[in-house]
């Protein structure tokens, strides 16, 4: 008796699976306000260098003044002619701002005069939160896979919260930068960790429609709550004690979820899973005999004992000394590197588009739960890799066909550039979330967590490329779309190439990963779509008719 077997006679989509996906969906509200809270912390609203003629004058008099100059934003301003509407340029720096706030909010750029040629510290913060989140991610996916996935996502979270919210009492850009590295520790392990193990406890059929809608449902809530959680506190500190503070309540899940079964068999612990499977079986009030435990057990003992010596020492550069695992990792390493930087470019831009980042962030929310839901969807109904390839594709023509407009429209309606940046949002967070569960099931048990994290670093490493894509658009304005839309016809080209998992036991042992998929050709997943329509629930029919005969 395998372990999906044991597995549906404890419960493989019932009370304590639908508990997993609850408790993920809270994980996800605060994860997405953690991740997007240097985006929010740091928008810029309008603002234009302070002159005392100017105190009681509207915004709209302030702006009709200083428009007539190039950087209307940092120039100072020496005499105004309020009645004739000119001014004279000073020669001094600007050093004190007027601010027309966004809603009211009080950003940390704005208390601290971060504006103009002091901007870049702003920046240098949100490099430091990435250049964490990529030691954070390495280290907690090593963790994860030694000391076990919930200790490592509760550790994983505490950094989130004590880089949030000392992060608060930071003025200096020495401070915030330590700071939003601490924060950034957390981002991504905070979240995959859990996913990980979702996926090692449900049905193949929960890993498609429900995870999925769950994923967008609640990482939407998140973004929706982060943008008017900070309108209604009104300020920055307020708003990071706030999102950061229920990340504490992340501690509870080591009483609530039980740790990887599969992931302590590869650790050798047998009698240790044993232990939480029948924990599992107690809260789905499922009646599982000491027989059945007995048998697992053998089957665990026969097939995996004389793998766990090695594999519970299995290190992630052992995959790659073997053959196909080691093509498999370069090609996960690979998506990533192109699909995370396309995702981060499209994900944060909400500035600059001609309504409110705080509305901008609220429209992008909004495309995640619909987003989500259909990627569940078509990969219940096509499999995870056409849902990848079909999506990736789509994405990068969408986005070369968006460049090009925005590129040779010089008076673009604000409606349709916000109309086809939404649209490159819902197609980014499909073919994001697409390629990464087909990468998450590919990557043996035993070195999952490192596996993941080393393809997550590889994704923030690229990121750092963003900005200089976007920057391409100063010399040739279609140059940054035609580039992501090229990184993704290119990553669609390179899921072509990985075996598909629907429907398929995940693999446990590196063993396993080897032989994941032998002898599948690159189309044959197109071939099997008619065939596979009804696998999914002859797998599980399969299974529960043991579960009965047994």
């Amino acid at each position: 008796m395998d372990f999906d077997e044991i597995l549906v006679k404890c419960g493989n989509s019932h009370r304590y699976q639908y508990l997993l996906l609850a408790l993920y969906g809270f994980l996800l509200v605060f994860v997405s306000m953690h991740y997007f809270s240097q985006n929010v912390i740091s928008f810029v609203p309008n603002h234009w260098c302070y002159h005392e003629q100017l105190e009681n004058r509207s915004f709209s008099q302030i702006e009709a003044i200083y428009n007539q100059f190039e950087k209307p934003s940092c120039t100072r301003l020496e005499t105004i002619d309020l009645e004739a509407g000119n001014a004279t340029i000073s020669a001094d720096r600007c050093d004190r701002w007027i601010y027309n706030y966004d809603f009211g909010f009080r950003s940390m750029n704005t208390e601290l005069n971060w504006v103009c040629d002091q901007a870049y510290k702003a920046r240098v913060g949100q490099s430091f939160f990435f250049a964490g989140s990529m030691c954070g991610t390495l280290i907690f996916g090593l963790l994860g896979d030694k000391i076990g996935r919930i200790k490592a996502l509760i550790l994983a979270n505490l950094c989130g919260f004590l880089g949030d919210f000392s992060t608060i009492f930071t003025g200096s850009l020495t401070a915030f930068s330590i700071t939003r590295f601490i924060s950034g520790l957390a981002a991504d392990a905070n979240s995959y960790l859990m996913y990980i193990l979702i996926l090692e406890y449900v049905s193949p059929s929960m890993r498609n429609v429900a995870l999925n809608t769950v994923l967008g449902m609640f990482y939407s809530v998140g973004l929706f709550g982060a943008s008017w959680l900070a309108v209604w506190v009104g300020s920055w500190r307020l708003f990071l004690a706030c999102s950061s503070l229920p990340l504490l309540l992340v501690t509870l899940f080591y009483f609530l979820v039980q740790e990887s079964a599969q992931w302590l068999i590869t650790r050798n612990d047998i009698d240790g899973a044993i232990r939480r499977l029948q924990r599992v079986a107690k809260i789905n009030r499922r009646v599982v005999s000491d027989d059945d435990f007995k048998a697992f057990r053998s089957y665990c003992e026969r097939n995996y004992r004389k793998d766990t010596v090695g594999e519970s020492q299995a290190k992630l550069t052992d995959m790659l000394k073997m053959p196909r695992m080691r093509s498999s990792a370069i090609k996960i390493l690979l998506i990533f590197m192109i699909v995370v930087p396309c995702y981060n470019t499209i994900a944060r831009n909400v500035e600059g588009l001609g309504i409110s980042p705080f509305i901008m962030f609220s429209l992008n929310a909004l495309m995640l739960p619909p987003s989500g839901y259909l990627q569940g969807l078509l990969q219940d109904v096509s499999g995870r890799k056409l849902t990848a390839v079909s999506w990736m594709a789509i994405t990068g023509i969408f986005a070369v066909a968006a460049g090009l407009i925005l590129s040779l429209s010089p008076n673009l309606n604000v409606l349709l550039l916000v109309g086809l940046t939404l649209a490159a949002r819902f197609g980014v967070s499909i073919a994001d979330g697409a390629s990464s569960q087909l990468c998450a099931e590919l990557i043996p048990t035993c070195v999952r967590g490192r596996g993941v994290a080393a393809a997550h670093v590889a994704g923030f490493a690229a990121s750092f490329l963003s900005p200089y894509i976007i920057h391409l658009g100063t010399y040739f304005k279609p140059a940054p779309a035609i580039i992501l839309g090229l990184l993704f016809v290119a990553g669609a080209f390179i899921c072509l190439l990985l075996p598909e998992t629907r429907n398929k036991k995940l693999p446990m042992t590196l063993a396993e990963g080897e032989s994941f998929g032998l002898g599948e050709r690159m189309f044959d997943f197109l071939f099997q779509l008619r065939k596979d329509k009804d696998s999914e629930a002859e797998l599980e029919t399969e299974l529960n008719e043991k579960d009965i005969h047994e």
